[in-house]
Parts: structure tokens; C-alpha cells; sequence
């Protein structure tokens, strides 16, 4: 008789997906190779998201909702058991981040969270955690959603030269990673300037960091370390580096200006390989 796992629903989000899943499963009387027939993949799948051994996607959720007739509770859990999924130290954020109205940072490294490709992203966390790289780059998908919304927060997204330079995945990942930047040149709603090198020493050479602002609540003031992230909401704090992210916003290119530096190191520095060809062959 094979030893089947058995979930507590209570231990995490995706412990009580998982459990009921195959709550609904059993209930139906299907098994899960008759279960993965009407979702459309193998029964093995359905058995590793049941045992909290695989992560569910959101399509995975939405079909498991058509399939139960659940009305949405699948889709509407899948948004906590994503973020369950990031690092503990960062979850706070996360959810911070969802609420607020304004997203103000300043990144000296690499491209902001909400803005990365997920070949981009994959390539980052793969430094870190191999082992969790599908879990951790649904994660951060799943956080860029706030950018679909009927009201979406607005992002004014900093960025160092330098993050434009630092060859993260190879060059067809960095192409379509500036590509996406780009395209949020007339986004009334999300702002990217580039701080040049040009600027020399400035308010941000400490390290990245990101303002939350709210409607109803005080501002928060984030930044992190290796392994763990600080977030205050100290008044004297928020003045500080509020006065900070303005003299970075003087100093950096315009959102124009910015757009074209990205599409320039785009087109000169990650050109594909074989338009190479093509254009010496011309």
C-alpha cells in the first residue's frame, strides 16, 4: 500500500492548497490521473501540488476553480501561497508593497523587482537558490501584478548606470530585460530615470533602498541586507531619505533621457549576435 502524505491544512498556504485539493478530488471520486485529464496535465503534477511538493500557478489554480466550480477560491488563494513562497524577512514587504499608493526606490545594482523579466529574475535568484528558482520567480510574477490593476500604484523607479552594464543571465536575457524597461517610456504610471556616472558621489552610494507611501497610513522607509531586510516607519527616518531620493531624482537623466541611454546600451552593448552578422554581411 503506498504511504500517501498527509497535509495540515494549518501549517502554511500551501500545506492547505494542497489539502484541499485533494479534498475536493477525493469528494469528486476522481483520481488524480482522471483529475489531471480535466485540468489538462499528469496526474503526477496534481500528486506533487497535493503533498506540497509543487508550487501551483496561477493558470493551475484557475482551472482547478472551473474544474470544482469554487468560484474563485483556488485563484483567490494562490496570491498568499505564492508569497509564502519568498523569503520570510521579505514577506512584511511584499505585502506592504501590494497596499501602497507610491512606490519611490532606488536601486544601485540591479533592476527593481516589479520591473524584472522572468529570465531576468530567474538568473538572480539562481546565484542564491538554485534549487527554488520556478517557486521564487512565480513569487515575484505574482508581486508585479499590482502594475495590472484598475488603480495601480504609482512606481518611480531610480536606477544606477551600472545596473544597466551588469550582465545578469547573458546578453539575450539583459536585451529583453532593458526592452521591458523601455517600454514604460510613456507609462503614466510607472517612471524610470537612469543616476549617470557622471554624478560622481551622491545621496544613494550607501545602497538601495524604496519608499512606500500610503493614503491612510505613514510612510515606510525599506532596505536590505544579505539575508534580512529593515523596515521603519520613523518619521525622522522618512524625512532623511525622502530629502535623499529627491537630490538622486536631481541628479538623474529625465525619464526621456533615460529611455534612450537604455534603448543606446541595448542596442550597442546586448545587440543579438546574429543581427551582428547580418550587418557586417551588409
Amino acid at each position: 500500500m503506498v504511504h500517501v502524505r498527509q497535509l495540515d491544512p494549518s501549517a502554511s498556504p500551501l500545506d492547505y492548497f494542497g489539502y484541499e485539493c485533494r479534498r475536493l478530488r477525493e469528494a469528486a471520486g476522481l483520481t488524480l490521473e482522471g483529475l489531471g485529464k480535466i485540468l489538462y496535465c499528469t496526474g503526477s503534477l496534481i500528486g506533487q501540488i497535493e503533498t506540497a511538493q509543487k508550487v501551483p500557478t496561477r493558470n493551475f489554480s484557475e482551472r482547478l476553480d472551473a474544474a470544482f466550480m469554487t468560484d474563485g477560491s483556488f485563484t483567490r488563494m494562490i496570491g498568499m501561497v505564492l508569497r509564502s513562497q519568498l523569503p520570510n524577512w521579505f514577506q512584511a514587504f511584499a505585502e506592504m508593497e501590494a497596499k501602497a499608493d507610491y512606490i519611490s526606490t532606488y536601486q544601485c545594482q540591479v533592476v527593481y523587482g516589479l520591473l524584472q523579466t522572468p529570465e531576468y529574475a530567474a538568473a538572480m535568484l539562481a546565484a542564491d537558490e538554485p534549487d527554488k528558482i520556478e517557486e521564487l520567480v512565480a513569487a515575484r510574477m505574482e508581486r508585479q501584478r499590482i502594475l495590472a490593476r484598475k488603480q495601480p500604484p504609482a512606481v518611480w523607479v531610480i536606477l544606477d548606470e551600472a545596473v544597466l552594464y551588469r550582465e545578469v543571465g547573458g546578453r539575450e536575457v539583459m536585451r529583453k530585460q532593458l526592452a521591458r524597461l523601455a517600454s514604460y517610456r510613456n507609462d503614466p504610471w510607472v517612471n524610470i530615470q537612469v543616476l549617470p556616472f557622471s554624478v560622481g558621489a551622491h545621496t544613494g552610494t550607501l545602497g538601495s533602498f524604496t519608499l512606500l507611501r500610503f493614503e491612510d497610513d505613514p510612510d515606510i522607509y525599506y532596505s536590505e541586507g544579505y539575508d534580512q531586510g529593515h523596515m521603519t516607519a520613523n518619521p525622522q527616518v522618512i524625512r532623511e531619505r525622502s530629502v535623499g531620493y529627491a537630490r538622486l531624482q536631481a541628479g538623474a537623466l529625465s525619464v526621456g533621457e533615460s529611455a534612450d541611454l537604455i534603448t543606446r546600451v541595448m542596442e550597442e552593448r546586448y545587440a543579438d549576435p546574429a543581427e551582428d552578422v547580418a550587418q557586417v554581411q551588409l
